[in-house]
């Protein structure tokens, strides 16, 4: 059996424990909780002749287990997080004010459950591993989502630059229109104002021609 002994305490106050085997595991299992320093979450191993202890302290709660040094640090710690989060779920804010062993009739069947299952079913490895590689998968997808929540600020930028040209177009393209028409008409004023020219020499000549303004030689 891989992991031989489990318990979960509040600070020093055990609140439940299983043996798998009969060893002295206990009585270590409590001088290292006196001497885990401060009150920060951790996750910590301690080397015991071939065993080793491993503990998990989160949200107040200390889940120690006792395994053999073969069993590396991976499937131990992952059935540390199985026991917390069983623990809190069963028991909810009673952890906070839970005598010693409070829990120890009930939930002692659910650590001599797992701590079987830990350490003989080849599937909890594969899960711990699965696990892991979900845990992979969720970092490359939120750098992929990083990457496109980058992408979409140069995408916004870029419509942002694609509307300002937009409408600068459509300016010029205004602008250029009315230039248009007001070159227009000043062709037609200066095609009038010509035209009213070439008429008047025409009448200057015709009245020289003819006698005077009123045109007496050649309408008489």
């Amino acid at each position: 059996m891989t992991i031989l002994y489990t318990l979960v305490a509040r600070g020093s106050v055990i609140l439940v424990e299983f043996s798998g085997s009969s060893t002295n595991a206990s009585t270590i299992a409590r001088q290292i909780l006196d001497k885990i320093p401060g009150t920060n979450d951790m996750n910590v191993s301690y080397s015991q002749d071939r065993y080793i202890f491993h503990v998990k302290r989160t949200d107040g709660l200390s889940i120690l287990c006792m395994a053999d040094d073969l069993a590396g640090r991976r499937i131990p710690f992952a059935f540390l997080e199985d026991i917390h989060q069983r623990f809190v779920k069963t028991y909810g804010p009673a952890v906070l004010t839970a005598q010693a062993y409070g829990m120890n009739d009930e939930f002692s069947r659910v650590l001599s459950q797992q701590m079987e299952y830990y350490s003989n079913d080849p599937n909890a490895d594969r899960m711990n591993r699965l696990k892991d590689e979900m845990s992979q998968v969720r970092n490359v997808m939120i750098q992929n989502i990083d990457k496109v929540l980058e992408r979409g600020d140069r995408l916004e930028s870029l419509v942002d630059k694609t509307a300002n040209m937009q409408s600068n177009t459509f300016r010029f393209k205004k602008q250029s229109r009315r230039f248009r028409n007001t070159m227009w008409w000043q062709n037609v004023k200066l095609m009038i104002g010509f035209g009213c020219l070439i008429l008047l020499v025409i009448y200057l000549v015709v009245a020289f021609v003819c006698g005077g303004p009123a045109l007496p030689g050649c309408l008489g």
